[in-house]
């Protein structure tokens, strides 16, 4: 198994420079990840740094709260995409949500999908504020949305992904297009793994080159 191409290489934090993002590039490139993971300000500058390389850009928009506007949401994506994003990772409308506004919760992601819709869209529910029912109607409102992943965390939730609630997402999707990426706290080798045993087809984390190295010991993600 080819554990690096299931990952995206991911740095979201506020302190992050842009070296950072250029050292994140081309960690990416080295060590040939799927994609990074960057906050909107670096989409233009980490789309230059990996050019004339395949790893994908992806850009995250409501980040980390979700709780921003669904037309603040359209136009950072609308943004993103104009700098080169390949892929967005947006967080769902989680106010809305537990509101049972089911229906706002739904304009904000197809709003967003509307400007992309060739492109990979994934919805992060932050599943740590969610019980297993929740997660499972989280997950139908971002399928019937037009989401191609849903995701499971930011990382800066209370707790990031578990085998627990990656499972009751697979289940929520099985005869779907839809999959699913493990996010938030991902921090070895063995650990990424059994995600992708039990069907995760992308995994987010800060921790890659530990991971996909196997030097992991005593590693703390900060994703």
């Amino acid at each position: 198994m080819n554990l690096n191409t299931f990952i995206d290489h991911t740095l979201l934090k506020p302190t992050a420079t842009k070296n950072d993002i250029v050292t994140l590039c081309k960690e990416a490139m080295e060590y040939g990840f799927f994609s990074v993971c960057v906050n909107t300000c670096y989409v233009s500058l980490a789309k230059q740094t990996l050019a004339g390389s395949s790893v994908k850009l992806c850009a995250v928009i409501g980040f980390p709260l979700g709780a921003m506007s669904t037309i603040a949401k359209v136009e950072e994506t609308k943004q993103a995409l104009k700098e080169g994003a390949d892929e967005i990772d947006m967080v769902m409308n989680i106010g809305f949500f537990k509101s049972a506004d089911y229906t706002g919760a739904a304009h904000d992601i197809k709003a967003v999908k509307q400007q992309m819709p060739k492109l990979t869209l994934k919805v992060i529910l932050e599943t740590c504020y969610l019980d297993t029912t929740e997660i499972i109607k989280a997950s139908e409102i971002a399928l019937e949305s037009g989401a191609d992943f849903i995701k499971t965390s930011t990382g800066f939730g209370s707790s990031g992904a578990t085998l627990n609630t990656v499972q009751i997402m697979l289940n929520a999707t099985k005869n779907t297009h839809v999959k699913v990426k493990a996010s938030g706290g991902i921090r070895d080798t063995a650990t990424a793994l059994e995600y992708i045993k039990i069907g995760a087809l992308r995994l987010g984390t800060s921790n890659s080159i530990a991971i996909v190295t196997e030097n992991n010991k005593d590693k703390k993600a900060n994703y």
